[in-house]
Formats: C-alpha cells, sequence, structure tokens
C-alpha cells in the first residue's frame, strides 16, 4: 500500500468512526406520566444531556407508561430493552431494601443533606454500588425537599388522627412506621390515587411535593392537608443506566453525562422550592391546613429512628447506606449547629451510627 493509499484508508476509518460515535443514540423512558410534575426533572436532564453531548450521543426521551410500565422501567434498564430510565430508588425496595435510603429518609435527611452526602460524603458511590449489583450506572439529578404529607377529608391534627387510616403511603421504613402510628399503609401506583380518594377507597394519600399534588388535581378530591412530610423528609431522583451502554461510551461523553446530572440536581432543588411555594399559596385558598405541633414530631422522630434501625438490621446494603447518612450527619453537625440559624437546615436527632453499626458486624 503507498503512503497516499494509507492516509486515504486511514481517514476512511477515522471518519467511519466519528460517524459511528455520532450515530449512538439511547431510549431513556421514565417512571412518571406527563400529567405528574416530577417529569419536568427527566426532560431538563435529557434536554442538556443531548446539548453537551452533540455529536456523540442522542438521548430519545418517551413519557412514563408510553414504552413500559411504571413498575418495569428497572427491568427494561437492567435487561438492555432500553438504555436508561429517570426513577425514584423507593419503588425499587422489593429487590433490596437498600434502595430504600437512597430515595428518602423518614423524618432524616433534607434536600441539601442528600446534596451534601451525594456530592463529598461517599453518597455517590453507594449509589453505584447498589445499582451496580444490577449491572447498572446510576447518576442522580434531582431533589426535592420534604413532601406534602397527608391529603383527606377528615382532618389529620394529631397521632391520634391517624389510628386506622387506610392513607396511601409510599415506602418501607414509611408503611413501618406508620403501623407504629396507628395508620394502614396502601401500596398504589401515583395514577391511581385521584380515583381511589375521589370514591373512598383510601382515607388519605401522600405523593409528593406541593406543585406535584396539585399537578395530580388533589385538591378536588380532598378538603385537608396536614403537614408537615415527616415521611420523606427529602426525595431523590435519578437515571438508571445500563451498564453495557453506559460502557460503550468514550470517557469523554461519561463525563458529559456527569456533569447534566450534577447541574440538574441543583436546578432541581431551586424549580421545585419555587413551584411549591407557588402550589403552597394555591392550596391554601383550596383546602384547611394543618401543622403536627413539635411535641408530635419529636416523638414521630423517636419511633423513626427505631424503624430505620430495624429495617437496616434486615440487610447489611441497607445498614451501610444509613450508617454512612448518619455518620456524614455527625461530622457536619458540629458545624452546622455552630452556623444556626444561617446553616443549611437542622441537625436532626437521628438514629445511633453504632446501633447501625452492629446491624453491618
Amino acid at each position: 500500500m503507498t503512503i497516499k493509499a494509507y492516509i486515504l484508508a486511514a481517514g476512511t476509518a477515522a471518519a467511519l468512526a466519528g460517524q459511528a460515535v455520532a450515530q449512538e443514540s439511547w431510549t431513556m423512558t421514565s417512571t412518571w406520566p406527563s400529567s405528574f410534575e416530577l417529569i419536568e426533572t427527566d426532560r431538563h436532564f435529557v434536554e442538556l444531556a443531548n446539548k453537551l453531548t452533540k455529536g456523540e450521543l442522542t438521548i430519545e426521551f418517551f413519557d412514563g407508561g408510553s414504552l413500559v410500565p411504571a413498575g418495569e422501567v428497572f427491568g427494561a434498564v437492567e435487561s438492555g430493552t432500553i438504555q436508561a430510565g429517570g426513577d425514584w430508588p423507593g419503588y425499587w425496595a422489593g429487590r433490596d431494601s437498600a434502595f430504600s435510603p437512597l430515595s428518602t429518609t423518614p423524618s432524616l435527611f433534607n434536600a441539601v443533606d442528600y446534596v451534601n452526602w451525594i456530592q463529598q460524603w461517599g453518597g455517590a458511590e453507594l449509589y453505584n454500588e447498589i445499582y451496580g449489583q444490577f449491572d447498572m450506572v446510576y447518576l442522580p439529578y434531582g431533589v426535592t425537599n420534604n413532601e406534602s404529607g397527608f391529603r383527606t377529608n377528615e382532618p389529620i391534627t394529631s397521632l391520634a388522627d391517624l389510628q386506622g387510616k387506610r392513607l396511601r403511603l409510599s415506602g418501607l421504613e414509611q408503611g413501618r412506621l406508620l403501623e407504629r402510628l396507628g395508620g394502614n399503609q396502601v401500596s398504589m401506583a401515583g395514577g391511581e390515587i385521584y380515583q381511589s380518594l375521589e370514591r373512598g377507597v383510601i382515607d388519605g394519600a401522600e405523593f409528593s411535593t406541593p406543585n406535584v399534588d396539585w399537578s395530580g388535581g388533589f385538591q378536588q378530591v380532598t378538603k385537608y392537608w396536614a403537614t408537615p412530610g415527616w415521611h420523606q423528609s427529602a426525595s431523590v431522583f435519578g437515571v438508571m443506566i445500563n451498564r453495557a451502554a453506559w460502557d460503550a461510551l468514550s470517557a469523554e461523553t461519561q463525563e458529559k453525562l456527569k456533569i447534566a446530572a450534577d447541574a440538574t440536581l441543583l436546578w432541581s432543588l431551586a424549580f421545585t422550592e419555587k413551584r411549591a411555594t407557588e402550589a403552597y399559596a394555591k392550596f391554601d385558598e383550596a383546602v384547611e391546613i394543618n401543622r403536627y405541633d413539635d411535641e408530635t414530631l419529636a416523638r414521630i422522630q423517636e419511633l423513626a429512628n427505631e424503624v430505620i434501625v430495624e429495617t437496616a438490621c434486615e440487610n447489611p446494603n441497607s445498614a451501610k447506606v444509613y450508617l454512612s447518612m448518619v455518620e456524614y450527619l455527625n461530622d457536619y453537625a458540629q458545624w452546622r449547629d455552630a452556623s444556626a440559624p444561617f446553616n443549611l437546615g437542622r441537625t436532626p436527632n437521628g438514629p445511633d451510627a453504632d446501633a447501625l453499626r452492629a446491624c453491618i458486624n
């Protein structure tokens, strides 16, 4: 082969390789239907990721339910049927209870705690360790502060009002905590809540932040709102990525997706807090809002700590996640408390770290 022919062949190969990279494409869906505002975080990530990876990767996004049912998104990504899926990790607690604290906590983390922990205290590594057991990579890209609380047609102002109530509630620890408080957990998909409330199938329900609840129309079928949402003091959302699809990307493209996720994480906090503020004002005109007193919240914290340790001791993975969280809280507490009230939330009187270590050892 002449030098000229070699150069021509090399150039052709490079062009074809570049074309292959340009044609890399993923299919992504979500656990959220278009009717719930939570899907905006998924869309924001996809839009930003496509901008940053232009010419390297194209993600085609489909609303939740349009490709597979919400409960099947995990399996679709794990099997490689689709390359990526937006989720709330708690939906997969039946596969591994460690997914529960990776999604939310009862009366423990706030949104900034999750961001701090994910970014600087080892949280990101734990997401990938747990999802990695299912041949997936995970990028957290959404966070919200505490959820609204129960929406009912009878007021809930004290723990006594929870007795015997059938309440839609998501989460493993959350259900156990509700049972200790005298209520009964009912599990159902978000899309079923409206009709269940309307028909009286359940006595009340929680779902998400005020803006998401408003988008779900819950103000049309309930009269009362009990706040704060102690059952989920914050929530995390993100994207599950099939390991083979991730490994097929260049290191540069992978880094751009991480940047898109980090940027969306920050955006999601400000976006949902602004939207929640707007929705609260609308709810204030549509329903009666009641708030638990401090004594009630302190009692809930005590029971939440018991449930966390109990649940963690059933699964070393769960204990490992919770221990990391509590160690972060203990590490951050001195500076956070010293900077009060100009700080980033309260230092919760959470579970004992030694009790969680005992669950692992």
